[in-house]
């Protein structure tokens, strides 16, 4: 059954940990919908792990509809969030237009935005639309050049009680889950313990109320560096190249297709044919 949104209040209140990862199209969202995962997060990591750019900046409204409308064809009935791309949540009317636009069209549950109490009043006027929003602070993907670059957040105590300050707002604004993402363990916890809204860890140590990754580098689906916090459950990548290398061997030496793999025709049939 799918979960909706006080299902997650209440998972976190029995301390039930929250499953989510991300995915980008029908084929992997079927296949998490059938092992059991709480959420789908329709990440803008779309951007580098399947479009091929170097961050999440180039990624526009069109990519993420064009692969949220895939995913909820693939996971029907589980919970799916959808990103909210660079630069479409500026303005509250902004916000607004697009965040209806991946409910309505991309047939998204509920629609992820990232920034601290600079979007508090950006996801209080989403949240009064009747738009359900989740958060995102700690390392911020779509500003990480102003972060200093792709690593740990909040390991000062300036910073750390800036994200500390930014997510009460945040759930003050409305949103009804928080993703914390490259923060100390410790601060994640004391996050988690000061707000009343679940917490979803990537690299925020387990006391959060549930986890995500995203799903290529929990696989092993490319020969990229992972970053440290992601544990790769399989490494589907060298089983891929070693299937299609075979393939081409078999093509090569007129081994593929076989017999088996061609379908048959009666003699007489083709003795007729001019």
């Amino acid at each position: 059954m799918k979960k909706m949104i006080p299902d997650f209040k209440k998972m976190s209140e029995q301390e039930n940990k929250i499953t989510m990862l991300t995915a980008y199209d029908f084929p992997t969202a079927r296949i998490m919908e059938k092992a059991g995962v709480d959420v789908i997060l329709v990440g803008d990591s779309l951007g580098m792990v399947v479009l091929g750019y170097d961050s999440t900046v180039p990624v526009t409204m069109e990519d993420m509809l064009h692969h949220a409308k895939a995913v909820r064809r693939g996971a029907p009935n589980t919970f799916m969030i959808v990103d909210m791309p660079y630069l479409t949540y500026a303005r509250p009317e902004d916000a607004l237009r697009n965040a209806g636009r991946l409910m309505q069209e991309g047939g998204a549950d509920a629609v992820k935005l990232e920034g601290g109490e600079e979007y508090r009043e950006i996801v209080s006027f989403l949240t009064k639309a009747g738009i359900p929003v989740v958060g995102h602070i700690g390392l911020t993907p779509q500003t990480a050049g102003l972060l200093g670059g792709y690593k740990v957040q909040g390991t000062e105590i300036h910073s750390a009680s800036k994200l500390l300050r930014d997510a009460g707002m945040l759930a003050q604004a409305g949103v009804f889950m928080l993703v914390l993402e490259a923060i100390p363990a410790l601060l994640a916890a004391k996050i988690t313990q000061s707000i009343s809204v679940p917490t979803i860890g990537i690299g925020a140590g387990n006391q959060c109320d549930g986890q995500v990754l995203v799903i290529h580098d929990m696989i092993g689906a490319s020969d990229k560096t992972v970053p440290t916090f992601v544990k790769q459950y399989a490494m589907i990548e060298p089983l891929i190249v070693d299937a299609v290398q075979k393939y081409c061997e078999e093509v090569k030496d007129r081994a593929f297709p076989s017999d088996k793999h061609s379908f048959s025709m009666k003699q007489e049939v083709l003795s007729k044919l001019t």
